[in-house]
């Protein structure tokens, strides 16, 4: 008996939609991240990208836990020396991109290399409620139902 490998043209894409109002930050982004890789499916295969096409909504209304809000540094380098950067979670949060905390935390989770750039374009963050996908029909994935763990308080 051989071991199955998926080929591209026999993946199929689903769309999952995620409510991410009041979801902890990094629990959220293993979940998206699972689905991204394709990790939720009997038919994963690791050098494939057979992943879901995830969107993100309410990105702005996340949760991080403990003090990380202030304390959780974001650091980026400007190129020149001794130009690196940092930002308070609570600083990205509040400011005028706030989908961006969630961005990072996926991006983090997923391998580095084409591949993952490649499951990293599946994944859309918005900050609002709107999103321009409803004509792909998303499936509503509730996070929060998964484990109480997932879900805080403001």
């Amino acid at each position: 008996m051989t071991s199955f490998s998926a080929k591209p043209a026999e993946v199929q894409k689903k769309w999952v939609l995620i409510d991410a109002k009041g979801l902890v930050v990094g629990r959220l982004a293993s979940i998206i991240a699972l689905r991204l890789r394709g990790k939720h499916l009997p038919t994963f295969t690791p050098h494939v990208d057979c992943g879901d096409n995830v969107i993100v909504i309410n990105a702005d209304k996340v949760v991080l836990t403990g003090r990380k809000r202030e304390q959780k540094v974001y650091y980026h380098h400007t190129g020149y020396p001794g130009g690196i950067k940092e930002r308070t979670a609570k600083f990205i949060l509040d400011g005028r991109f706030p989908e961006r905390v969630v961005e990072k935390a996926v991006e983090r989770m997923l391998p580095r290399g084409p591949l993952g750039r490649q499951q990293l374009g599946n994944l859309r963050v918005y900050g609002g409620v709107e999103h321009p996908h409803a004509a792909q029909t998303p499936v509503t994935l509730d996070v929060g139902a998964m484990n109480r763990k997932n879900v805080r308080s403001v």
